[in-house]
């Protein structure tokens, strides 16, 4: 069995990360950025800068190779120094397309940034769990990685090999994945929920049991001896970091695992009541309806009815 928990819920949350621009400036600046609707992350290529989100109390510093994310709906301010009147990010990139902005000579530093998407009915699956916002220092054990991620992708954004977007695409990815590793390797205390359980290594021997076969009637003892403790202690820390019991836990999974088999597809309710460990189309369908309200059924008509109404505004959007 070769689990990987938090790979299921970056595939469960079809979580893809985009660079989509970055700058380079000399002299004083300041840049005011609107408050992202994605996750948004950046990094600090050359030089340094501060970084004032609305609702900090002061701004922070970014050095040469640190990387941040965002994921609240927060403006915030990229400037040479605090203080600094800022422009419009809007305005100061309205029309570059795929150009290099440059502000002032740029041979003081450089910024890269992009965002990352998630499946619209999922995607908080993940983005509930992570903080406001994250730094990650270059001084890190990761930072060689880090450091070299960020020189591949400058690379392949400044190079027109061919290939290049899609490997632009792929190293944004490892990026969006080192960020969410380094985080969890952190000193920074998480909240409770699934992110927190991932991060305890005395747990992640359960959490690979339940995630390499959700269907099979995991016992509460079976988990705990995977993880060299007794029942109850394995019960309280895994309730403690999780937020929710073990076993609650895999039900949840499964309804999530449920949720994507009923978008995604034309699988029978049957079959997948039989895939995720339901002896019965009915106990599935029950145990559904209480977790999300709707029967299988009716949340398969609803998923496809909005990927349709997504689908035709899409299609009726034109360019100017």
């Amino acid at each position: 069995m070769n689990a990987d928990p938090l790979s299921d819920i970056l595939r469960l949350t079809c979580a893809q990360s985009l660079v989509t621009g970055g700058f380079s400036a000399g002299g004083p600046w300041a840049i005011r950025f609107p408050a992202p609707t994605r996750i948004k992350f950046f990094a600090i290529v050359r030089g340094h800068c501060w970084v004032s989100i609305e609702g900090e109390a002061e701004p922070i510093r970014f050095a040469e190779g640190d990387v941040g994310l965002m994921t609240m709906p927060r403006p915030f301010v990229v400037s040479s120094e605090p203080g600094l009147v800022p422009v419009d990010a809007m305005s100061l990139f309205a029309g570059a397309g795929k150009s290099p902005v440059r502000i002032g000579d740029g041979q003081d530093f450089a910024y890269i940034g992009g965002h990352v998407l998630l499946d619209a009915a999922s995607g908080q699956l993940l983005a509930n769990v992570l903080p406001p916002w994250i730094r990650i220092d270059a001084s890190r054990a990761q930072a060689t990685t880090f450091r070299w991620l960020l020189a591949e992708l400058v690379a392949e954004r400044t190079d027109t090999q061919p290939g290049a977007q899609l490997a632009t695409a792929h190293l944004a990815q490892l990026l969006f994945i080192q960020i969410l590793r380094a985080h969890m390797e952190s000193d920074a205390v998480l909240s409770p929920g699934w992110f927190r359980a991932m991060s305890d290594r005395r747990l992640a021997p359960a959490l690979d049991l339940m995630h390499g076969e959700p269907a099979r009637n995991w016992r509460l003892d079976e988990l705990a001896d995977a993880c060299a403790m007794s029942r109850t202690t394995f019960a309280v820390r895994f309730r403690t970091t999780a937020g929710l019991p073990a076993l609650t836990y895999l039900a949840e999974w499964r309804m999530r695992l449920a949720e994507r088999a009923l978008r995604d597809g034309a699988t029978s309710v049957a079959l997948i009541a039989e895939s995720i460990g339901y002896a019965s189309e009915s106990a599935f369908s029950n145990a559904f309806k209480r977790s999300t309200g709707y029967s299988p059924r009716e949340y398969r008509h609803s998923a496809r009815t909005s990927s349709e109404h997504i689908e035709i505004l899409a299609s009726e959007h034109v360019a100017p």
